[in-house]
């Protein structure tokens, strides 16, 4: 089965920096973007996406904040000018949280329009961005895509009902995704479960990054709510994120090139 390498992520889940580079220049002609969380962020600090970037691939930032307003606000101010091509918020940080996010990401990226060289213009924001660009010529001032997690692909309905949240999985991940884009966020991470209804909630012009996601021939791991690559394209993901089942296999190369495998 054929599908598109560039709606793929590869989490870079290791703390080891040049780990992760060696991966990244093994399977940058394969995909173009890689998923850089706390692990590696907390390991080797910000530097990390500008040297990604300068092997001619995106970052996805995998920071999740969720912190009073103001917090997350100066946060986000950080993030825009790291040249992520992505980064994340929670929505359980409520509607005002969300709301300044959104305002400082626009702010700084205005800030930083102005600061930019003659001649050299910040990529746009479409999602349709997935394109290898040389080693070295990605442009890294850009206005990212700013996305509000959901619920956690580890938790199922007990595990709400645990938190005093007494709605489902499903309903909870539509009910935030709705806030979400009432906030003016470009997307959400969401599981496989609930791409369809998000969906069908919101409507196309609405990123989806969708977590969660296992080859057949991949274990589920620590995660509850899984589907194949395949499955979660076809339910409407625009991207999905996959890690250990390529980062942690003998030949990442061969494990990229059966990920949409039955077998």
């Amino acid at each position: 089965m054929s599908h598109d390498l560039d709606r793929i992520i590869i989490a870079l889940d290791t703390p080891d920096e040049q780990k992760a580079l060696d991966l990244v220049k093994l399977l940058r002609y394969k995909v173009s973007t890689f998923k850089v969380g706390l692990e590696l962020f907390c390991s080797t600090g910000p530097s990390i996406v500008k040297k990604i970037n300068d092997e001619g691939c995106r970052v996805f930032l995998d920071l999740k904040f969720h912190d009073i307003p103001n917090t997350v606000a100066g946060a986000v101010r950080a993030a825009t000018s790291t040249g992520a091509f992505m980064f994340n918020i929670h929505a359980s940080g409520g509607r005002e949280m969300m709301r300044q996010a959104k305002e400082a990401i626009d702010k700084t990226y205005d800030e930083m329009q102005k600061t930019i060289e003659p001649g050299r213009g910040p990529q746009g924001t479409s999602k349709d961005l997935a394109i290898m660009h040389p080693p070295g010529q990605l442009d890294t001032v850009q206005r990212p895509l700013i996305i509000a997690v959901t619920v956690l692909t580890s938790l199922d309905d007990q595990d709400l009902k645990d938190i005093n949240i007494t709605k489902s999985t499903l309903d909870q991940a539509v009910a935030l995704a709705c806030l979400a884009k009432e906030c003016g966020l470009d997307g959400v991470v969401a599981s496989p479960k609930e791409i369809s209804a998000i969906r069908k909630a919101i409507g196309k012009d609405f990123v989806i990054v969708t977590p969660g996601v296992r080859p057949s021939w991949a274990a589920a791991s620590d995660q509850k709510r899984v589907m194949t690559p395949a499955q979660a394209l076809e339910a409407g993901a625009d991207y999905i994120v996959i890690g250990r089942p390529v980062t942690a296999a003998p030949d990442p190369l061969e494990a990229i090139d059966k990920i949409f495998s039955l077998q």
